[in-house]
């Protein structure tokens, strides 16, 4: 059960919870759709630091979404990406300029920018899930269980 009841605004589980105020649900509804269509970021680098972030931040609705991240070690501009996302949720003020003179070799600054910013956006929208108790059972579309995550842990 979540923390507080669904509203009746939202298509999603994730929307009713913010559905309680509508003019915020639309604008947080137009900035998601905004970040996975008006950036210059490749979708699958994207994917991946989300399910990064999905999984430092415990939300269980997020990490069956689509599961542990997927990459080769060999793309290292998606390693550095969720390296990057990791430390962000870990703990934020740990990042120093080194950081973005690393990234600077793999992402222009609008990318830096860009990537920076899903990664705060999303970062928030998973803590709101973890925190209203947003579990599996309220993704329909689940990739993975989390009784299968827990396996795959061990």
């Amino acid at each position: 059960m979540t923390t507080i009841e669904f509203a009746n605004n939202g298509n999603t589980p994730f929307e009713k919870l913010i559905g309680h105020n509508v003019q915020i649900l639309e604008k947080w509804n137009s900035l998601e759709e905004n970040f996975f269509e008006n950036t210059g970021l490749d979708s699958n680098l994207m994917e991946q630091v989300r399910r990064t972030l999905a999984f430092g931040n415990g939300c269980e609705y997020c990490m069956v979404k689509g599961g542990r991240p997927e990459f080769s070690d060999s793309d290292l501009k998606t390693s550095v990406a969720v390296s990057f996302a990791e430390l962000f949720c870990k703990d934020h003020r740990s990042i120093l300029k080194a950081h973005f003179d690393m990234f600077r070799e793999f992402f222009s600054d609008k990318e830096i920018s860009e990537l920076c910013a899903f990664i705060s956006f999303i970062n928030a929208s998973q803590k709101l899930g973890k925190i209203f108790n947003l579990t599996e059972e309220y993704q329909k579309n689940p990739v993975v269980r989390m009784e299968q995550l827990v396996l795959l842990k061990e």
